[in-house]
C-alpha cells in the first residue's frame, strides 16, 4: 500500500454513501483504560477521549450521518470519587465554550438527553446556551446523554404519561409506541441505526434501552481515545454487511 494512501482511505472508499447509518449512538468507554496503559491518571484519559469528539463529529457529518448521541455521563458515574466528578463537569462545560462557535461553523446543532437539572449550574448555563445558538445548525445533530440513564428515562417517561392521563390529556388505550416515545427524553429523534461500545465491554450500561430495540451493535476493543477514522469505517462497513429485518423476511 503507497505511503500517501491509508487503510482509512482504502476503507472510506468502500462505504456506500447511500447506506450510511443516519443515527449513530456511541457508548464513549476506555479513558481509564487508555490512560492507565500508558501510567497518566484517569482524567488524562479523559481529556485525551474528549479531543476526538469534534473531529469524529465532522466525519460523521461528511459522510451523511444525520445523529451523533454520545453517551457522556450517566446516571451511575456519580458513584465515581467526587474528583474525577468535579474534573468530568467542568471538562465538559469547558468542551462547549471552546467549541461552540466552530459548531455554528461546521452546521453542528447540539442537544441534550438525561436528567439535566441535576447537573451543576454552570454546565446547565453553558448547555442552554450553545443549544440556543446552535438551533438553527442542520448539518449533523450533536446530542449528549449527561447525567442519563435508560431506566430513569422510562420511569420518568411513564410518570409524564400517567400524569396526562390523570388530568384527562390522554387516554389510556392510545399509548402505543408512537405515543410513549413522545414522553422520552429523544421524543422527535429517530432511533440509533448503529450503537458503537469501544473498549471491550459488551453490553449496554443502561443507555437508550428503548431506542436501541432494533439497533446494530458494533463492540471493539479499541479505547475510545484511539477510535479514529479507520476504527469508524470499519464499524460502518460492518453496519451496511448486516440485513436489518425488524422482524420480517428479507
Amino acid at each position: 500500500m503507497s505511503d500517501s494512501i491509508t487503510r482509512a482511505d482504502v476503507l472510506l472508499g468502500q462505504i456506500d454513501r447511500d447506506a450510511v447509518p443516519k443515527h449513530i449512538a456511541v457508548i464513549m468507554d476506555g479513558n481509564g483504560r487508555w490512560a492507565q496503559k500508558r501510567r497518566l491518571s484517569r482524567v488524562k484519559g479523559h481529556v485525551a477521549g474528549a479531543k476526538i469528539i469534534r473531529h469524529l463529529t465532522n466525519v460523521c457529518s461528511d459522510l451523511g450521518v444525520k445523529a451523533l448521541t454520545l453517551y457522556c455521563f450517566s446516571t451511575e458515574n456519580w458513584r465515581r470519587p467526587m474528583e474525577e466528578v468535579g474534573f468530568l463537569m467542568r471538562l465538559i462545560r469547558g468542551y462547549l465554550v471552546e467549541q461552540a462557535a466552530d459548531m455554528v461553523k461546521e452546521g453542528v446543532r447540539l442537544t441534550a438527553i438525561g436528567d439535566l437539572a441535576e447537573l451543576p449550574e454552570e454546565v446547565r448555563r453553558e448547555l442552554e446556551r450553545v443549544t440556543e445558538l446552535t438551533k438553527d445548525c442542520d448539518k449533523i445533530n450533536l446530542n449528549l446523554a449527561l447525567n442519563y440513564g435508560g431506566r430513569d428515562e422510562i420511569l420518568h417517561a411513564v410518570r409524564r404519561a400517567a400524569e396526562d392521563v390523570k388530568n384527562g390529556v390522554l387516554d389510556a388505550a392510545d399509548i402505543d409506541e408512537a405515543a410513549f416515545s413522545r414522553y422520552l427524553y429523544t421524543a422527535g429523534m429517530p432511533d440509533p441505526d448503529l450503537l458503537i461500545r469501544t473498549s471491550g465491554e459488551i453490553r449496554l450500561s443502561n443507555f437508550l434501552p428503548w431506542q436501541t430495540a432494533y439497533t446494530e451493535f458494533y463492540f471493539t476493543d479499541i479505547n475510545w481515545p484511539d477510535f479514529d477514522d479507520e476504527a469508524l469505517y470499519g464499524a460502518i462497513l460492518e453496519y451496511q454487511r448486516r440485513h436489518r429485518r425488524f422482524g420480517g423476511i428479507s
